[in-house]
């Protein structure tokens, strides 16, 4: 391993040892729709069921929405100080994008047309059978994927964020008009902390690790 690749790894592993759900946070911080987008954009280099990326985003980085916001997410705080807070939504037709997505894998000559018109057929029978019980269980592990990258790069990028499943999402479907395909599953606060978060313990690797056998 050359001494750059060390220097990364070193990055990386500081990254993964300093994010903390942070609560606290200095309203005067702002961030630029432009770098929300690309931490979104690298965000989503997370992997998915069959890649059909089922996460979308509403972004609520205006204040008076976010005061709004404040009584559905049970009057946490950092929804209203932080820079901005980004639901995680899960669609129930993500399916349907199925023959956008691998028609760019034609196009990088991954697969062929022929295999791209099998596959993508086979997909859509599939995730199309399942129902929207089912397909929200499948978007709720892809959410959780693509939030904890999400998370991480805030870090690397020197913010701080706070996943919140505490929050009414009967409540904020309604308050933002969201079509019935489009469910919300995660609000991420992400902003500067004005107080540091405090460590938290983790069990021991060797008590939740078993080989082999239970």
């Amino acid at each position: 391993m050359s001494v750059k690749e060390t220097v990364n790894l070193n990055e990386f592993y500081t990254v993964l040892e300093e994010r903390r759900s942070v609560r606290i946070y200095d309203p005067s911080v702002k961030i630029s729709r432009e770098e929300l987008k690309e931490m979104l954009e690298l965000a989503t280099s997370a992997p998915s069921s069959s890649n059909l990326q089922p996460w979308r985003f509403l972004v609520i980085d205006d204040q008076n929405l976010k005061e709004q916001l404040l009584p559905i997410a049970n009057n946490q705080q950092q929804v209203v100080d932080a820079s901005a807070v980004i639901a995680v939504l899960g669609d129930l037709k993500s399916f349907e994008q199925a023959d956008n997505i691998y028609a760019k894998a034609v196009e990088k000559g991954a697969m062929d047309e022929a295999t791209k018109t099998a596959f993508v057929e086979r997909l859509v029978n599939m995730y199309g059978s399942l129902g929207p019980e089912r397909l929200h269980q499948v978007n709720l592990f892809d959410a959780g994927l693509v939030s904890m990258q999400l998370m991480q790069i805030a870090k690397a990028k020197g913010y701080d964020t706070v996943p919140m499943g505490g929050f009414n999402a009967e409540k904020f479907a309604e308050a933002y008009a969201l079509p019935e395909t489009l469910k919300p599953i995660l609000l991420i606060a992400v902003g500067k902390a004005s107080k540091a978060a405090h460590g938290t313990a983790r069990l021991p690797i060797d008590q939740i690790t078993h080989w082999n056998t239970i």
